[in-house]
């Protein structure tokens, strides 16, 4: 008997429908496991991106971390110089008043240079005896010149001390010039520190911004990659449901090929015996040729 005559017509068309069946799984397959691998290679490349954002975020990020170092470090320096220049100005404000002390201890009479007064002395001298005077004017004179006499003395006894005063308002005043010189100074360091302080925060600022726009795009690309691998799950899932329905029909197709070797048998016992050979080869020999039409191919 013709191996298709294993079959009922009834059979036959369901082996049809399921070989169209499976010919459509076989195509769907291969799109879904293309489309899956093409997927997969859109993960491995986001997930390279990833990699290469993520790195390039470190430089900032350790940029960010000793620029904020310099910047405490600034915050330091600035304090230390804060305290410098208060010191420097209590300098400026105690040789102020040693300035004013020293001025103050000298007497009006101690400031007059002897040379002065001879100076003087000559001059009235010159006058008594060049110009004739009155006599009250004469002696008052006179007088004069015995007054100017003595502060001539006493002005050469305080040569001595009238230097001594005199250096040491020349020292205050050199003490205050450097007091304020240092203050001048302190201040203008101080200024400079929070320039430079400023320069680090805007730096720090800049770089912040850099960082979180590789943050931003290390985020979008982890919601990309999280998509496409849902997009490779989902097409696994699909590829697995058509496989678990090829081999439903593949099941199908077998258990016809099994029954109706079983009905050749029962039907040749009754119309002579042929050999258990013959029989599983007929029955084979049709399957393969399901197979053959079917051509099942269900992909990696």
């Amino acid at each position: 008997m013709p191996p298709r005559a294993l079959l009922s017509d009834e059979e036959e068309r369901e082996d049809r429908e399921d070989r169209e069946k499976l010919r459509a799984i076989d195509t769907k397959l291969r799109s879904l496991f293309d489309r899956r691998e093409d997927l997969i290679a859109e993960v491995r490349r986001i997930s390279s991106e990833q990699k290469s954002i993520y790195d390039r975020r470190q430089a900032p990020q350790e940029e960010v971390e000793r620029l904020y170092e310099e910047h405490h470090a600034l915050g330091r320096r600035i304090a230390e110089l804060r305290n410098a220049r208060e010191a420097a100005r209590k300098k400026v404000e105690e040789a102020i008043v040693r300035v004013r002390e020293v001025r103050l201890t000298f007497a009006p009479g101690e400031r007059v240079r002897p040379d002065q007064i001879r100076k003087e002395v000559a001059q009235l001298e010159l006058r008594q005896q060049t110009t004739a005077l009155p006599i009250d004017e004469e002696n008052a004179l006179i007088a004069l010149l015995r007054q100017r006499a003595q502060e001539l003395k006493r002005a050469e006894t305080q040569t001595a001390k009238v230097a001594a005063h005199q250096q040491a308002l020349k020292d205050a005043e050199t003490t205050l010039g450097a007091a304020r010189e240092e203050f001048d100074q302190s201040g203008k360091a101080l200024q400079v520190a929070k320039t430079e302080r400023d320069a680090k925060m805007s730096a720090v600022r800049e770089k912040l911004q850099v960082a979180g726009g590789l943050i931003a795009s290390l985020r979008e690309k982890g919601r990309a990659r999280a998509e496409a691998i849902e997009k490779v799950d989902a097409a696994s899932r699909e590829m697995e449901e058509l496989e678990r329905e090829a081999r439903r029909l593949l099941g199908r197709s077998r258990s016809r090929r099994d029954q109706a070797r079983r009905l050749l048998r029962t039907y040749s016992h009754g119309h002579g015996p042929p050999s258990e050979d013959l029989l599983a080869t007929t029955a084979e020999a049709q399957l393969e040729e399901l197979l053959k039409r079917g051509k099942i191919t269900l992909g990696g």
